[in-house]
């Protein structure tokens, strides 16, 4: 095996892993929003309801840019799949997976902020 292809290889392992961790996000932030729901149900101030409304924006924003980021995985990693099918030697982009990469930890350290922002919001009310 040529070393091209041992490093699509390992990109495409790599991509696989964004794809379950994106997939991953996509269902906590399913489970936030009925957690939002429920807050809703319950409480009906002006100061509860700003909140979730905060929340619900930044979770949509959230799942936004997560299927943004899947899209741009997918295409990338369809250019990877068609390379190795062929057994071509394509060329790697390092340039772009490393953008991608980048554009993950950039995901990963908002939505840990905004996780915990939520999560003290959900101390507060419950």
């Amino acid at each position: 095996m040529t070393p091209a292809v041992k490093d699509l290889q390992a990109f495409h392992f790599e991509h696989r892993l964004w794809a379950n961790e994106l997939a991953f996000y996509a269902d906590e932030i399913k489970i936030y929003e009925h957690r939002l729901e429920e807050l809703a149900r319950k409480y009906h101030t002006t100061e509860v309801l700003s909140g979730l409304e905060q929340f619900q924006n930044q979770f949509i924003r959230q799942k936004e840019v997560l299927d943004a980021l899947k899209h741009d995985i997918h295409i990338f990693e369809q250019k990877f799949s068609e390379a190795l099918e062929k057994g071509e030697e394509a060329p790697l982009d390092q340039d772009y997976h490393q953008f991608l990469e980048e554009q993950m930890e950039t995901y990963r350290s908002i939505y840990a902020g905004l996780k915990q922002k939520f999560y003290r919001y959900l101390v507060k009310w419950i």
